[in-house]
């Protein structure tokens, strides 16, 4: 951009890249910015529709230019063409009018109830169906020029639609994440998808309900879905869960999605990138982000020419050979990408270098800056070449000499790399990587005898790095279950070497490995299984008694401890109102506190203050007698002698009574 006109003319004579920078269709944009684009059946015509003011512009590829351009009342949201070349063409804008040009210009303009979002052109009935912020499915007969009765539908509002161009299947997407399929024969919804549920996976993340933004048919079963969370979801018409699901992993809406046949991929596009995957395994082709926001993407039939519509004057046009050969009117473009690969010419900046501001600084350039001499450009700064040599030598003179001597430092190393070099250990767990070093370089040897993949080691797996470099992570072969593991480690090292030294033989004598080795039979094998298990048992057995006799030492240590430890007193504070016993009843509730409930609850059974029964239904019954406290035990005990001392006093009342009367009647 900064390069003047007559530097621009240098270069194109001596650039051939800069030379064969074509452009292919003349004044190929739009005022502002382009919305919408579309090739015609033919192939002939490439339109497009853009702002501001509202137009359509028609470029004719068998002439490279502009046929004609129309103004419009408002802005296009989109269009069909309905004929193979331009002369039926249909506009919905965003005013809820449609709008209908034939060949010489403007012929008809309508309005729908509610604005619209998409149509949807059925060939066999000539119906238009309208789509947009209403739960109907507005239909215009073009060949009786009237309304018909609207689809009513379960969404409330519908973005986007398609015809199936085999069986005229019409499906609509809907602001919920549902897809709608009807039959236009009938009028009837003959199928329902929920994509929204379908379109969260384990490795997604989304923000609010995934809404449909685009949809597309690809034959007769096939139909490719894009929401609004930036999801593409292909489904096949039979079932209603989809085949494969592919993410942009941007977040942005779906605003595009192309079939390519020749190669079996899918195109889809979101307003910053354009992605081309595989329909059947959704391994990514290739990807294009283009400097500008994406609005349409638009693929030439049977070729591999691209052309987007973006948020700039400048529509854009791409041609990838291997999606398929150049269109007809522009087949010259083969011949000039087979030799530009056979001839790879040099870059337009070769004549200038990229430099920093700390490099300027290095090498005493930086009072250049803003002068003509160095242009800006993103972090640092173009020079000339032949100015940055000067100044570099300037500012070393020596830097041969330095190159020299890197060069010669450089030989060294490759020497030295040649001799025997000692491995350094980790600071933690030594004896456990010297080991691990140990087995991988008799694994290697042995799969390079037999040709087959080394397996990737410990000691360079990220997941295992703490392991050698935290002391948390030292292992502690004076542990238990270090010394009960360790004859199992031991052996089963030792068995793994014997059977490698078995292979190696094997090998050397050219058998093969399924063959057993001569003079060893299968239960010879076997015996000696079993007495690496008995030997291992033994010293497993041995260790378990060294374990036991360190405890005892152990324990008899502590015991010396404890009786050689003077006991000093303690005191303790008694809270008021409570009355001192012993501190046998406060270990003895901490004891009971530690039991278990089965426990608790059979020893409440022995002492009486709990009775289990069984009920008639089967269940069982307990009853809980509440422990008293020493005041109300000395209160009942008192009231139980005063009612016993109450009751003697009545009894030996009544026999005086008694005793009375007898005698009075004796008398």
């Amino acid at each position: 951009q900064w390069l003047s006109d007559r530097k621009k003319r240098a270069l194109q004579k001596k650039d051939v890249d800069i030379r064969r920078r074509i452009e292919l269709i003349q004044d190929f944009e739009m005022p502002t910015v382009s919305t919408k684009i579309k090739v015609s059946r033919d192939g002939q015509y490439i339109m497009a529709v853009g702002t501001y003011k509202p137009r359509v512009r028609c470029f004719d590829t068998y002439q490279l230019s502009q046929k004609f351009e129309r103004c419009l009342d408002s802005e296009v949201i989109t269009f069909e063409i309905l004929s193979d070349d331009y002369s039926k063409i249909v506009f919905l804008q965003c005013g809820r009018f449609v709008e209908f040009h034939s060949q010489h210009g403007h012929y008809y303009k309508t309005r729908i109830p509610k604005f619209g979002r998409d149509f949807s052109y059925h060939y066999p009935s000539c119906d238009l169906y309208f789509v947009g912020a209403s739960s109907e499915v507005y239909r215009l007969n073009l060949e009786q020029g009237r309304f018909l009765n609207s689809l009513q539908t379960e969404a409330s509002e519908s973005n986007v639609c398609d015809i199936n161009p085999v069986h005229f299947l019409f499906a609509m997407g809907t602001a919920e994440g549902k897809v709608e399929c009807w039959d236009p024969r009938t009028r009837n919804r003959v199928g329902l998808l929920d994509c929204a549920l379908s379109s969260v996976t384990a490795d997604t993340e989304i923000e609010g309900l995934p809404s449909i933004s685009a949809l597309k048919f690809d034959g007769a079963l096939n139909m490719a879905v894009g929401t609004s969370t930036g999801q593409v979801l292909l489904y096949d018409l039979r079932s209603s869960n989809p085949l494969i699901v592919k993410d942009h992993h941007y977040g942005l809406p779906i605003k595009s999605i192309q079939f390519q046949h020749q190669l079996d991929l899918i195109i889809s596009a979101d307003s910053r990138i354009i992605k081309m995957w595989n329909k059947d395994t959704g391994k990514i082709f290739t990807s294009m982000e283009p400097e500008h926001d994406i609005n349409d993407v638009c693929l030439y039939p049977n070729s591999g020419m691209l052309m987007t519509a973006n948020e700039a004057p400048k529509m854009n046009i791409y041609y990838i050979p291997v999606l398929g050969p150049a269109p007809k009117w522009c087949s010259f473009l083969d011949n000039l990408t087979e030799e530009l690969e056979e001839n790879p010419e040099s870059t337009v900046y070769d004549d200038y270098k990229f430099v920093t501001r700390k490099d300027l600084e290095n090498l005493g350039l930086a009072h250049l800056i803003g002068s003509s001499l160095l242009r800006a450009y993103m972090h640092g700064f173009f020079m000339d070449i032949r100015l940055y040599h000067k100044a570099k030598m300037m500012a070393n003179p020596f830097a041969y000499e330095e190159y020299r001597r890197e060069k010669i430092r450089q030989k060294i190393e490759e020497t030295r790399a040649q001799r025997v070099q000692l491995k350094k250990l980790p600071k933690v767990n030594k004896e456990l990587a010297l080991k691990l070093i140990e087995e991988e370089g008799e694994d290697q040897q042995f799969s390079k005898k037999r040709k087959q993949k080394n397996m990737p080691s410990l000691l360079k797996d990220d997941r295992f790095k703490v392991m050698f470099e935290n002391p948390d992570f030292q292992v502690d072969e004076q542990s238990e279950e270090f010394r009960l593991l360790n004859p199992l480690v031991s052996k089963i090292s030792e068995k793994r070497k014997r059977k490698l030294k078995i292979l190696e033989e094997l090998e050397a004598q050219g058998q093969e490995e399924e063959e057993e080795p001569e003079g060893k039979a299968s239960d010879a094998e076997s015996s000696e299984s079993s007495d690496d298990e008995k030997g291992w048992v033994e010293e497993v057995r041995k260790q378990r008694k060294l374990l036991r006799q360190e405890e005892k030492l152990k324990r008899q240590e502590r015991l010396k401890e404890d009786q050689q430890t003077l006991l000093k007193p303690q005191f303790f504070e008694i809270k008021e109102g409570e009355e001192f016993r012993s501190f046998k009843d406060s270990a003895k509730k901490q004891k009971l506190m530690k039991k278990t409930l089965e426990d608790r609850l059979k020893l409440e059974e022995k002492l009486g203050t709990l009775n289990v029964s069984d009920t008639t239904v089967g269940s069982k019954q307990a009853t809980f007698k509440l422990k008293k406290s020493e005041q109300q035990r000395k209160q009942q005990e008192a009231e139980k002698r005063h009612r016993q001392e109450r009751k003697t006093l009545r009894r030996s009342a009544s026999h005086l009574k008694s005793r009375r009367g007898r005698g009075q009647l004796f008398h």
